[in-house]
């Protein structure tokens, strides 16, 4: 039964937002280059390890490029569930070394990337409904804040915003969190501070963005971790391949690592 409140938006003929997907991670980064991509990959895989049934959605219409990142080459991608030649739960593929599933977008489709938000409302509930099969997941964003963008983070539990110490990254992130608050009341952001030369200056980078966000916005999200610049990462993209499969040991994988355990530890205490 609904509530009075409810009741009257519903004969008002408004929708009543869902609630977040609360085993989803939504993964954003406000402009492209801060190595968002790679970083959901990685997180991705670091949950499959951790024994839990993962998925791995590519949201970046347009610029996706989670299937060659792993060099793969799927026959089904997000293009044609777009087009209904098949559906979501048909475009799932199995990374079988990371031991993961994700759905591709379509590399450079620019018809996909200048999709109406509507046309987008039918993937959106299907992925809701995909996500009851398992226990994370990470759903890679574009790089911006436009509609189709806002859609996808609004869905999850735990959105995480993926910067550098780059004044123009810290700006968009910013921009980003701008947006999503203005969108809705959000208490469930979280920064993670990629390619810091040092713990304390990905310590130094959160700070200046939290410091913009607590003066503008009244908002002070927490720093879900800090990633550490490591060659390897560039090495395991060039090969197309996981870190956490190529150079498992590496600072990179185990900061990766360390995120997840955290998220998992806020999962199950949730």
């Amino acid at each position: 039964m609904m509530d009075t409140t409810e009741n009257k938006l519903f004969m008002a003929g408004h929708k009543i937002p869902k609630p977040p997907v609360r085993n989803m991670i939504a993964v954003a980064s406000g402009k492209g280059g801060v190595g968002k991509t790679w970083f959901s990959i990685t997180l991705a895989h670091a949950f499959a390890q951790a024994g839990l049934k993962t998925l791995l959605f590519d949201a970046d219409l347009g610029l996706a490029n989670i299937d060659i990142q792993l060099g793969l080459m799927p026959q089904k991608d997000l293009g044609s569930v777009l087009t209904g030649r098949v559906t979501l739960n048909q475009a799932v593929t199995h990374y079988e070394p990371g031991d993961f599933d994700i759905i591709a977008g379509r590399s450079g489709s620019g018809s996909i990337a200048n999709i109406l938000p509507s046309k987008l409302e039918p993937i959106v509930q299907d992925l809701r409904t995909l996500s009851t099969g398992y226990d994370r997941v990470i759903v890679d964003l574009g790089a911006g804040v436009d509609k189709s963008v806002r859609m996808f983070a609004a869905m999850a539990s735990t959105l995480l915003i993926v910067c550098t110490d780059e004044p123009t990254s810290l700006t968009d992130a910013y921009a980003f969190i701008k947006m999503m608050c203005l969108d809705q009341a959000l208490s469930n952001i979280r920064i993670v501070v990629n390619s810091a030369n040092t713990p304390r200056e990905g310590d130094r980078t959160y700070s200046t963005l939290n410091r913009a966000c607590q003066g503008f916005l009244h908002l002070s999200p927490p720093l879900a971790g800090i990633i550490r610049r490591d060659t390897r990462v560039r090495d395991a993209i060039r090969n197309q391949t996981s870190i956490l499969l190529r150079h498992p040991n590496t600072e990179a994988a185990e900061d990766v690592m360390n995120i997840a355990i955290r998220l998992n530890k806020e999962f199950e205490i949730g």
